[in-house]
């Protein structure tokens, strides 16, 4: 009975050391993260109402792509977490694109938009498709303003969203509607909870998560506010990634050093964002996670530390700010609008 005893004492005493361990690691990577902001705020672009309220009309504006069939929403749907499910997005003759389509929600944060990094900000990076031939296909700045122009809704829009300027519809301004929409695109959940000091917010099994995800090197690049999105970094860093044809970043740089590096991608909302990767090559969420262990910090995870870590990557799912994206009346057109 005494040696049974001793056994269940010392079994205790290895299990509450194992949690204040986890405890402790969990808290010394905390300080590696960041809540979300409620705005993320441009130097070069200021946010005000009537600002983002045409960046939201834009954002649902099919007239800007040629064909009128597409707009930044079909690629990037606001209701399915900011993209489409698809390894590849089709563009207006119905191709598919080269690379997965990212969400839009919480990329204004990032360190720079598109995988490859080519896009500074999303004000930036919204001008992208529009002139894409194999996205949305419109000839040219020039066009898009004469569409806008042709609209007397967006005439005043612009002419609230842009006081004082001469020329208000100009491509760039297009641009700043957007961005300054795209900047409220925040999904805030219990993990932000978390990080304001309710430790509350999470469960047992999803601060184990944390510590996991901790502890296996995850950290390393999925931190700050994004959980991921900071930096970029080589697809396949310890271990060759298998059938990688696309060079990443190398081909915006032209440095060699950069070949297969990319974005590292947001981990927040990501069971919600399948499938993985640039090249949409991976299709389960616990797969990712193997693959990123092995590939890019040389081990291999268990099935309990992957389910461990899966725990804790559901609690980076946030809320989708369901008011501010709901789509809006846009202006109607007139006998001069350019028609499909």
């Amino acid at each position: 009975m005494q040696t049974t005893t001793r056994i269940f004492a010392l079994a205790l005493a290895l299990s509450t050391a194992s949690a204040f361990a986890q405890a402790d690691l969990s808290e010394a990577f905390l300080p590696m993260f960041q809540p979300l902001p409620a705005q993320v705020p441009s130097p070069e672009n200021e946010l005000t109402e009537a600002k983002i309220n045409l960046g939201r009309m834009l954002y649902y504006e099919n007239r800007l792509s040629k064909g009128e069939k597409l707009s930044c929403n079909s690629c990037h749907m606001l209701h399915k977490y900011g993209q489409d499910n698809l390894p590849f997005s089709p563009g207006h003759e119905g191709k598919l694109g080269g690379r997965s389509s990212p969400s839009t929600y919480n990329a204004a944060i990032h360190i720079a938009q598109f995988w490859d990094g080519r896009a500074p900000t999303v004000e930036a990076q919204a001008k992208g498709p529009v002139l894409n031939p194999g996205e949305m296909g419109m000839p040219s700045a020039e066009f898009v303003e004469k569409v806008l122009k042709s609209i007397p809704g967006y005439v005043e829009a612009f002419k609230a969203a842009f006081p004082g300027e001469a020329e208000p519809i100009t491509y760039d301004n297009f641009g700043k509607a957007v961005g300054a929409f795209e900047r409220g695109l925040l999904t805030p959940g219990k993990w932000d909870t978390f990080l304001k000091g309710n430790k509350e917010a999470l469960s047992a099994e999803e601060k184990k998560g944390f510590a996991t995800f901790a502890k296996v090197g995850c950290v390393t690049c999925h931190n700050s506010a994004g959980v991921g999105g900071m930096m970029y970094q080589k697809l396949g860093l310890v271990k060759a990634w298998p059938d990688l044809k696309d060079n990443g970043r190398a081909d915006v740089t032209k440095n060699e050093g950069e070949k297969y590096f990319f974005k590292v991608p947001s981990l927040r909302n990501i069971t919600e964002t399948a499938p993985y990767l640039h090249d949409g090559s991976v299709k389960t969420l616990d797969q990712m996670v193997k693959m990123m262990a092995e590939y890019q910090l040389g081990k291999q995870l268990t099935d309990e530390e992957t389910a461990s870590i899966l725990t804790f990557l559901k609690a980076l799912k946030g809320e989708i700010p369901t008011d501010y994206v709901k789509a809006p009346k846009l202006p109607e057109g007139t006998a001069d609008t350019p028609k499909a």
